[in-house]
This record gives structure tokens, C-alpha cells and sequence, in this order.
């Protein structure tokens, strides 16, 4: 059995998330694996240091989802691992062509663990418009599918399954400092929480609610007037895992510093 370090993190442009040392900030952390979200860039406006960060002994290899929309969405997984099977997007054009899902396939990496399958995926917002809230409602119908649809998958052949990202909904109130009055926004509406609740109640687990039940703890903070100097925040980036795998969890824990994004780095310790 060995330390898993895996980390989560909303970069909001990996360009401009590189100019704030985030290259060097991984490579400080030395993750096993790393999701990250909203990576606003195509293959061609990158080059070879986002695809490979060298470690002390080994290297992170990146794979990216893109996005066919230039400066827009997109995720990717850094793994020190060779993964099996890569699947991008949930065959589903409309959330497809936006780079929101990717999922990598590990199997006989580790004696506990055998199978496990990573995913990385960034929900919409839907805070701009009418029109982007019905999408994030049609991205929750879809996207439970492919939740339940993975838990036969874990039923059937034992695989695990960790989920990492930025859900872009605060689960209950304890998640965000101004919650009465965003119980009609976006990310805090009734019918959002629910089915968060109903994902939760289906036997998938919260990480960090699961083991920092009363922490009050944000990922995420407006850029508008002073929010993250007065910490008025709200936890929307999450680590979801079927049960195994959770309960396989001994750590997680925000890093507020240094400010790479708007959202924090969301990172957990595995024993597999």
C-alpha cells in the first residue's frame, strides 16, 4: 500500500496560470495525478511544458479535453502513470464540443486497488444567462446518467472511480459565506442542491464532507471587490469517489496559497 497524492484545481487559463508559477507550484507538490479545469486553450497555443513536467524521478504526462471554442472550458489529467484507456467527453456533442469531461482508465497499479478510472470535469455555470442555466440543467441530466451508468460499472467489475473538478454548485449552507442571499442564483438554486443530494444519497461520497464534516472551507472566490482577503467564498470544487476509494481517503485539504487561479488547489492523499 502506498501515499496517492492527487490534486483538483480550476486553473481559469492555464496560460495565465503558468505566468503565476504554476508549473512550479506542481512540480513543489510532486502529485501523482492532477485534474485540472477550465484550461481556455487549444492544442496549438501550447507547447511542450504543458504537456510534460519533469519531477525529481519521474514526470507528469498531459492529457487534455479541448475545447472547440478558443479561450473557453476545456480539462485535462497529469498523470506519473501510464493510464489503459482515455475516454474524453460523454457522447453528448452539445457538452462535447465544450471539453468538460475526461476520464482515464489505471488498472494493476496497485495491490489494493487493482482498477480505478479518473476523471476530471468541468460543470457549466450558469451565472452569465437564462440560456447558460438551462444548458447547466441539460448537463446535470446527462451527466447523472453517466454517474449511474459508472456505478454499474463499479458493481460489475470492481472498478473505482474518483471524479475531480469544479462542480459549479455549493452543496449546503455551511458552503458559502452570503448564503441566503444567493438561494436564487446560480450554483446555490434549490433544484441544483438536490440533485447533489440525490448523487450523494446514490452512494457517491463527498471527500472532504465525508472526512471535514463541520469545516467551513471555500475553493472558490469572486475577483469582484475583496472576496478572498474577506474569505467570502464558496466550496463548489469537489473530489467524488465511489465507496472503496473514499473511504481509502486519510487527507484532504485546501491550499489557499499561493493564489494560482480563483479557485485553490482541492488536494487528498490516497492509501492504495
Amino acid at each position: 500500500m502506498q501515499k496517492v497524492k492527487v490534486i483538483s484545481l480550476n486553473v481559469n487559463g492555464i496560460r495565465a496560470a503558468k505566468k503565476k508559477g504554476l508549473i512550479e507550484w506542481i512540480v513543489s507538490q510532486a502529485p501523482d495525478y492532477i485534474c485540472i479545469q477550465e484550461t481556455r486553450a487549444q492544442k496549438k497555443d501550447l507547447d511542450l511544458s504543458f504537456f510534460s513536467i519533469a519531477l525529481n524521478n519521474s514526470c507528469l504526462k498531459g492529457t487534455y479535453c479541448f475545447s472547440m471554442k478558443p479561450g473557453y472550458s476545456g480539462v485535462a489529467i497529469f498523470s506519473q502513470k501510464q493510464p489503459t484507456k482515455i475516454i474524453a467527453g460523454i457522447n453528448i456533442p452539445e457538452f462535447d464540443a465544450e471539453g468538460r469531461v475526461l476520464r482515464m482508465d489505471f488498472d494493476n497499479l496497485y495491490d489494493s486497488s487493482p482498477s480505478f478510472s479518473l476523471v476530471s470535469i468541468y460543470f457549466p455555470s450558469g451565472s452569465a444567462s437564462e440560456k447558460r442555466q438551462e444548458s447547466k440543467f441539460r448537463f446535470l441530466t446527462e451527466i447523472k446518467k453517466k454517474l449511474w451508468e459508472w456505478d454499474q460499472e463499479q458493481n460489475l467489475t470492481g472498478r473505482q472511480f474518483l471524479i475531480c473538478g469544479d462542480w459549479n454548485i455549493a452543496h449546503e449552507e455551511v458552503d458559502l459565506k452570503n448564503w441566503k442571499q444567493n438561494k436564487k442564483n446560480s450554483g446555490f438554486l434549490s433544484e441544483e442542491r438536490e440533485w447533489l443530494t440525490d448523487v450523494f444519497d446514490k452512494g457517491w461520497r463527498d471527500i472532504f464532507r465525508h472526512l471535514r464534516p463541520n469545516d467551513v472551507t471555500y475553493t472558490w472566490w469572486s475577483q469582484r471587490g475583496r472576496a478572498r482577503e474577506n474569505n467570502v467564498g464558496w466550496r463548489i470544487d469537489y473530489q467524488v469517489a465511489t465507496t472503496d476509494l473514499a473511504n481509502r481517503c486519510r487527507k484532504i485539504w485546501v491550499e489557499k496559497e499561493p493564489k494560482l487561479s480563483d479557485h485553490a488547489p482541492l488536494i487528498a492523499l490516497y492509501d492504495l
